[in-house]
């Protein structure tokens, strides 16, 4: 296609950034209005599907591949390894969720709103990766669907219905550009948060006229764009998944830790089963840290390499130049910052 209109991928992703980048900085009530309308279209692409394919589901589609070892069954075709190098797979249908409290300033009760929103957000995802999974495999099957650069597209190919297909196939890029609407506003927030406590220069916290913080849209987004000119989006996502695992795991310990620490700390929000969820979590983020590295060692590697050179800035820079003498100190502030960007979402 982009021969067609005498582009090539370079300028393609230059002003695919350039666009996103653009609207984040008139303001967030704008890019989370453009965001909920491509979302929209995505999920209508999954709901079309489902339609299209309940008709020919075939639960023994589900096992139409063959084991390849001794030890694998109908069941597990390649084994509990199978299991466990598809578990990056697994994760990145959920991937990113957890990016829902990065909105907290803009909501307008976030003890409330928070929690709704990340609840909402899980059962939505629970709902529509379970269609993906079973229905597009249990009408086209497995093995095919297992081969497919664009599942969604083949099995519907596959079921006799071409229309549809080249109308989700369409709706299937707004998909990716939710997704990457609420990476380039998670990273923003992250970047802008990081900065005010001194982890970071503190020239990236500075906000524009629309009280955005600017600079942690275009610097980053300016190294996303390096990035992705190397052309290995698969290793991309899978560093990703690495990078989310650790954090997952992090949190899960934090959360325990807080609430052995500071067993009376004020928490609008209490999890469900307290330190036990979390201490599943963290058993589980680990394990699925795992997996990556059973996928694709080098992706495993690699980030953690990052890390270590993260780890290295910190302690030659960092930890040198924190706004903040303590969490507590460092949270108020953040809380004060916050409240300058825009939050104005009506």
């Amino acid at each position: 296609m982009n021969e067609l209109i005498g582009i090539d991928g370079p300028v393609v992703y230059a002003l695919f950034y350039a666009a996103f980048i653009g609207i984040h900085l008139f303001g967030v009530g704008e890019a989370l209005k453009v965001m909920m309308v491509i979302s929209g279209l995505a999920v209508l692409a999954i709901i079309l599907t489902a339609v299209a394919l309940v008709g020919h589901f075939d639960a023994s589609n589900l096992f139409d591949i063959a084991p390849t070892t001794a030890e694998a069954t109908e069941i597990l075709p390649f084994g509990w390894y199978g299991v466990w190098a598809a578990l990056p797979f697994a994760m990145w249908l959920f991937l990113a969720v957890e990016g829902v409290p990065l909105a907290a300033e803009e909501a307008k009760n976030p003890a409330k709103d928070v929690p709704k929103g990340i609840i909402g957000a899980m059962v939505f995802l629970l709902v529509t990766a379970a269609l993906v999974v079973f229905l597009l495999a249990g009408a086209a099957g497995s093995e095919l669907i297992g081969a497919s650069a664009v599942p969604l597209v083949d099995a519907l190919k596959v079921t006799n219905n071409p229309t549809i297909a080249t109308l989700v196939n369409m709706l299937g890029l707004a998909g990716l550009i939710a997704s990457f609407f609420s990476i380039v506003y998670g990273y923003s927030r992250l970047v802008f948060a990081l900065s005010r406590a001194g982890y970071l220069p503190k020239s990236l916290s500075l906000t524009s006229k629309n009280k955005v913080p600017s600079r942690a849209l275009i610097v980053p987004g300016i190294f996303g764009f390096a990035v992705s000119l190397t052309g290995e989006g698969d290793l991309i996502l899978a560093m990703a998944v690495v990078g989310a695992t650790v954090s997952y795991a992090l949190m899960s310990l934090s959360h325990i830790l807080l609430r052995v620490k500071q067993p009376e700390l004020e928490r609008p929000y209490r999890t469900p089963g307290g330190v036990v969820t979390s201490g599943i979590s963290l058993i589980l983020s680990l394990v699925a840290l795992t997996g990556v590295y059973a996928f694709d060692p080098s992706a495993f590697y690699m980030t953690f390499g990052l890390f270590v050179i993260g780890g290295v800035y910190y302690g030659l820079y960092s930890r040198n130049n924190l706004v903040a003498s303590s969490a507590e100190e460092e949270f108020a502030m953040l809380s004060v910052a916050e409240q300058e960007l825009n939050t104005d979402v009506g």
